[in-house]
């Protein structure tokens, strides 16, 4: 794409400027302030609304003496282009004030800006104007293309990476490991990770191997502290001998002991005791089912009629809780009445002769001040009256319906507590008859049980407890001479016990001191193991680190390979030596950050020579402080040379042909 006009009117400093440039490489000279860098801010708001160092608040219109702004102009910026394909393409933008005589103002108030926009003369809205100029490029590709420093200076270095990357291609994995013999397993370590996915799982692992050597010392050192002592233990080996042996021999004790406890003679005397018990326990079972059929069915009777009796006592006591809330509420709804009647006679006795008070008062008008006319005070006097009666009549008539609603509300809780008071009485009434034959059939019950004999003063019972009474007699005096016998055995199997408890003690701490030997040797092997992981971890690292290196290689080649000046570094070597990537463009060595001006520029056309060749798109490059290269690298795109000229106090615009032209730009 060629510049081969460009036209600017009150930009900026610029009153008038017309450039032709004939698709040429053009030098623009100006002193400092003259307004060399008002051409690419001029060409960039044209194109994307930015001056040329991409800010979109820069100020376009025309300064005065004081620093304000000129009002009442027309700033606008005109160019031709031919685009690749050789075809023309006319754009403006114009930019001007708006101002608006508002109804009733004799002058205009300034209310904002206007922007219209032309493609080849023809007048176009905001959005299509744009679309136009993104047929033509990519913005950013745009700027990337037309300033020499926006790759180095304005790019992220991470954009500037991926940009190279994207121009000149990657390298594969597998291209690296097979240009270094020595990276032949790495692929068999990769797996399907990538070098960096695989570096952050090695660095992952690391980290927590560290965490656990660590804790492992610890862990050994509590172990350590929690051992048991066991030199009181002399006879480790024949210990657990000694326990089987020691509790056999209370085995043998505590069955002795049961023998003892149990002796024949007693065992027997127990039995015929439980025989005859049994023989009283019929008996008694016998007499009461005797008893259960006299009483069996005024059993049923009463228990039928105690069951009603609950049933009414409930039903009273929920009825009596009914009659307390009605009459509660009956109580509450009389004090609203009465309160609405007091409310009804305070509105009833309000007459209009205090309205009518105030109202004569206001015998001016409130606006002029001057003595209303009678027929107008009485007109008002008559017109109030009505006004007051009504609101008094709503206002009676609303209180009433709603002491006619709380006196019907009022009527329905009487009705309901009535009917409530004659259910209790009824209730209460069948209540006491109930109990009246409740009492009557306990004493029915106890007539029966009175009358009956009891099972104690049968001779049977007797014969029966007389033998009872024998036999405990005889089991206590065979238990009195087992005692003793019976406390010899029970003092030998307490000795036998705690000799046990001691030695199972000890054995508990012979076992508790081996596991925690081997919960020492498990995790010495553990800290051994986790080492030689870690040594693993480190030979992948280091074979990792070989890898960038073998691809820093090969990549910097590879993309160095594309620019004829321009060198870039896309790794640095870190304090543990490790590599990190960057993106430092150099020359000879030397860092473009360290480069004189003149370097920066020839490095910067050189970028843009290769980036045009790979997005197939060469526009005019603006050059800035171009008087600082001495052979300026030729670029496929038309170039405009902005070159400091202390001479030139406006600016002088000389095409390649020496063909001259000056304009009227007073600000840079």
């Amino acid at each position: 794409m060629k510049l081969l006009k460009l036209q600017l009117t009150n930009f900026k400093g610029c009153k008038s400027l017309e450039i032709n440039t004939d698709g040429k490489n053009l030098n623009v000279y100006g002193d400092n302030g003259s307004g060399k860098t008002t051409l690419a801010d001029s060409f960039m708001w044209l194109l994307f609304d930015k001056d040329s160092n991409n800010r979109k608040d820069f100020e376009i219109k025309t300064l005065g003496p004081d620093g304000e702004p000129e009002h009442g102009l027309e700033h606008a910026v005109e160019a031709v282009l031919e685009l690749e394909d050789g075809s023309r393409l006319a754009l403006k933008k114009v930019y001007q004030e708006k101002w608006t005589k508002k109804r009733g103002s004799a002058t205009a108030e300034f209310t904002g800006h206007t922007t219209d926009y032309f493609v080849d003369g023809v007048p176009v809205q905001k959005k299509e104007y744009d679309a136009r100029i993104a047929e033509i490029a990519d913005e950013n590709i745009f700027r990337l293309l037309t300033d020499p420093r926006y790759f180095n200076e304005v790019l992220h270095w991470q954009k500037r990476r991926e940009l190279l990357l994207e121009v000149c291609g990657d390298v594969s994995d597998a291209e690296v490991i097979a240009s270094n013999k020595d990276l032949s397993g790495l692929s068999d370590i990769l797996g399907n990770r990538t070098i960096e996915q695989h570096r952050k799982v090695i660095q992952a692992r690391k980290s927590e191997i560290n965490k656990e050597l660590e804790k492992i010392p610890v862990r050994i050192d509590e172990v350590k502290r929690g051992l048991p002592n066991i030199d009181d233990i002399t006879n480790e080996k024949e210990l657990p001998n000694d326990i089987a042996r020691l509790r056999e021999e209370l085995r043998a004790k505590q069955e002795e002991l049961v023998q003892a406890k149990a002796g024949g003679q007693v065992a027997e005397k127990t039995k015929e005791l439980r025989t005859i018990e049994g023989q009283m326990l019929d008996l008694r079972n016998k007499h009461r089912q005797s008893l259960d059929g006299k009483v069996g069915e005024k059993s049923r009777e009463l228990s039928r009629v105690q069951g009603e009796i609950y049933r009414l006592k409930n039903d009273i006591e929920t009825k009596s809780r009914t009659i307390q809330y009605n009459e509660s509420e009956i109580k509450t709804l009389d004090e609203k009445m009465e309160r609405l009647r007091k409310e009804w006679r305070e509105e009833n006795t309000k007459v209009f002769e205090q309205e009518q008070a105030a109202f004569l008062k206001l015998d001016t008008c409130p606006t002029c001040g001057q003595p209303l006319p009678k027929e107008q005070l009485q007109e008002a006097r008559d017109k109030a009256m009505v006004q007051f009666n009504k609101a008094k009549a709503e206002k009676l008539e609303a209180i009433s319906a709603e002491g006619k609603k709380l006196k019907d509300m009022k009527a329905a809780m009487e009705e309901n507590l009535a009917y409530v008071r004659c259910e209790l009485e009824k209730a209460t009434a069948e209540l006491a008859g109930l109990e009246k034959k409740e009492a009557a059939l306990k004493a029915e019950i106890d007539n029966i049980m009175q009358g009956a004999e009891p099972v104690e003063t049968t001779p049977e019972y007797a014969q029966i407890q007389e033998r009872i009474m024998k036999i405990r007699e005889d089991i206590a005096k065979m238990q009195a001479d087992s005692n003793t016998a019976i406390m010899a055995i029970q003092k030998e199997i307490d000795t036998l016990t705690d000799a046990i408890t001691t030695l199972e003690q000890a054995a508990a701490r012979l076992e508790a001191r081996k596991n925690g030997k081997k919960r020492i040797e498990d995790l010495k092997a553990e800290e051994r193991k986790l080492a030689a992981e870690y040594e693993e971890l480190e030979r992948q690292i280091y074979l990792t680190e070989e890898f960038i290196r073998a691809k820093v290689r090969l990549l910097e080649d590879k993309i160095n390979s594309k620019f004829k000046m321009a060198r870039f570094k896309l790794f640095e070597v870190q304090v543990n030596g490790a590599l990190a990537e960057c993106c430092e463009t150099t020359y000879n060595g030397v860092p473009y950050s360290n480069l004189n001006n003149g370097a920066k520029v020839q490095i910067g056309l050189d970028i843009i020579n290769t980036l045009s060749e790979h997005y197939g798109f060469a526009p005019v490059v603006f050059i800035d402080n171009a008087e600082s290269v001495t052979n300026i690298l030729p670029t496929k795109g038309q170039q405009i040379r902005l070159i400091v000229s202390a001479a030139d106090k406006k600016l002088r615009v000389e095409l390649a042909e020496k063909k001259r032209n000056e304009g009227g730009c007073v600000n840079g």
